[in-house]
């Protein structure tokens, strides 16, 4: 039996490379996982001989959407523009990755769209989210920032993630343009991208793992439940502690520590608006189950 890591999953096709040697074999999952509501995904260390892929090792973290496991940090790629910016979209995509234990960061792409004031006033709105995440402001089109990024992917597993048509694609085409990776241009009817890539893949770059992943704009909060989503907003938890009820969720409790860091301004309401938005979604979940 050998040791290695799903790479690439094509179909019902994976692709795995050695740990040791490198080397690369196409495989299929053995029938059990179809009887055990397991199925390998891209990233999984797994045990496989000539023909089979036999065994998954445990996972450090798993994500549903895109689906992908053992990721050390997660490039949340957020368009400044076309289409436009959206806290709350950024706010729901941070508290899936927290949801996960993987790190988040943050990348702003198309600010060539932008005026120097846009850009400015962005800026300015998204010093808050700098004190608890990088963030960075690219252009791929315009090769704009994009030489910031290789050091952030050394050494690391990421995953490239974020609404649709924000520009994950073209982003990685723009670090390498060997990869050649298909895009397609915004629909100017529906004021979105179309999803461009069709299978989850990990490609070797920077001295690290990068996955470009199908891009989604429907996100699924049915996994999580109301105390997680207080414990992955992290300036929430911060401030937890301090709260008079142990397990507050920071909505009707009195003697509230966020909800006094809300009034006093030092959490942004904007944010903290997202926060009973996302909770009241979850609570609709609940009760449909």
């Amino acid at each position: 039996m050998k040791n290695g890591r799903i790479i690439k999953l094509t179909g019902g096709l994976y692709t795995v490379m050695n740990e040791t040697d490198q080397s690369i074999l196409n495989l299929k999952a053995r029938g059990l996982f179809r009887h055990t509501n397991e199925s390998p995904k891209v990233g999984d260390f797994v045990t496989y001989d000539e023909d089979f892929i036999m065994t998954i090792k445990e996972r450090e973290n798993s994500l549903l959407r895109p689906p992908i496991s053992n990721v050390d940090q997660a490039i949340l790629i957020q368009s400044s523009k076309a289409p436009d910016f959206q806290f709350t979209l950024l706010d729901q995509f941070l508290l899936l990755i927290e949801h996960e234990d993987i790190l988040p960061v943050i990348v702003i792409n198309k600010i060539d769209l932008l005026t120097e004031k846009e850009l400015l006033e962005l800026k300015q709105a998204m010093t808050y989210y700098e004190t608890f995440y990088d963030v960075y402001y690219v252009s791929a089109k315009m090769q704009i920032g994009i030489d910031q990024l290789p050091d952030v992917f050394r050494d690391k597993v990421s995953v490239f993630a974020g609404q649709t048509g924000a520009g994950k694609s073209s982003i990685l085409n723009a670090l390498d343009a060997s990869l050649d990776i298909k895009t397609n241009e915004i629909s100017k009817a529906l004021g979105r991208g179309k999803h461009t890539t069709r299978h989850t893949e990990l490609i070797p770059l920077f001295g690290g793992l990068i996955a470009d992943t199908p891009g989604f704009s429907k996100l699924d909060f049915s996994h999580i439940n109301e105390d997680e989503v207080a414990h992955c907003f992290v300036d929430f938890f911060a401030l937890s502690s301090q709260c008079k009820f142990r397990e507050c969720k920071h909505i009707n409790e009195p003697k509230c520590v966020v909800k006094e860091a809300v009034s006093k301004g030092n959490i942004l309401p904007a944010r903290y608006d997202d926060y009973l938005y996302i909770m009241n979604i979850v609570k609709e979940h609940k009760k449909q189950r």
